[in-house]
C-alpha cells in the first residue's frame, strides 16, 4: 500500500505542476502561489469541518515541524519559475535529482530527528543514474 501511495504522490506531483504552473501563467507567480494555497486552505478546512478534527500545536515540539508549510510555499514558486522556463519533465526531473540529493544528505546525518544512513556507493549508482536519465532527457 505504502508503494502504490508514495507512487501515486508522483502521479499527482506531475499534475501540480502542470495546473500549478498554468495557472501563474495566466496570473503570474506569486498570484499564483497565493491562489493554490488559498485553494489548498479551504480543501483542508472543509475536509477538518467535516471530520471535525481540530487543530492543536504539540507542546514541546521543536519548531522545525513547522515549517513545511513555508517549504511547500517556495516549492510551488520555484516549480512555477521553472516551469515555466523548463517545461515539465525537465523541471520534475530536476526536482527528483534535488529532492534525491537531499534525502542522501538528510539520511547521511541524521538531519532533523531521522536516524542515520550512511552514504554509500549504491546511493551513488542511483544518483548518477537519476543525473544520466536526466542528461538524456534534456538532449533528446
Amino acid at each position: 500500500m505504502n508503494i502504490f501511495l508514495a507512487t501515486l504522490v508522483g502521479v499527482l506531483l506531475s499534475f501540480m505542476v502542470l495546473t500549478n504552473g498554468t495557472l501563474a501563467g495566466y496570473l503570474g507567480n506569486y498570484p499564483g502561489t497565493v491562489v493554490n494555497h488559498a485553494i489548498g486552505l479551504s480543501i483542508v478546512l472543509i475536509i477538518l469541518f467535516f471530520k471535525k478534527i481540530k487543530v492543536t500545536t504539540l507542546p514541546g515540539a521543536p519548531l522545525y515541524i513547522y515549517l513545511g508549510g513555508g517549504v511547500g510555499v517556495f516549492t510551488v514558486l520555484f516549480t512555477n519559475l521553472a516551469f515555466n522556463n523548463l517545461g515539465m519533465s525537465r523541471t520534475l526531473a530536476l526536482g527528483l535529482l534535488g529532492q534525491s540529493i537531499a534525502s542522501i544528505i538528510i539520511d547521511h546525518f541524521g538531519l532533523l530527528g531521522m536516524p542515520k544512513l550512511k552514504f554509500n556507493i549504491k546511493k551513488s549508482i542511483g544518483l548518477s543514474f537519476v543525473g544520466l536519465g536526466i542528461f538524456l532527457m534534456d538532449k533528446f
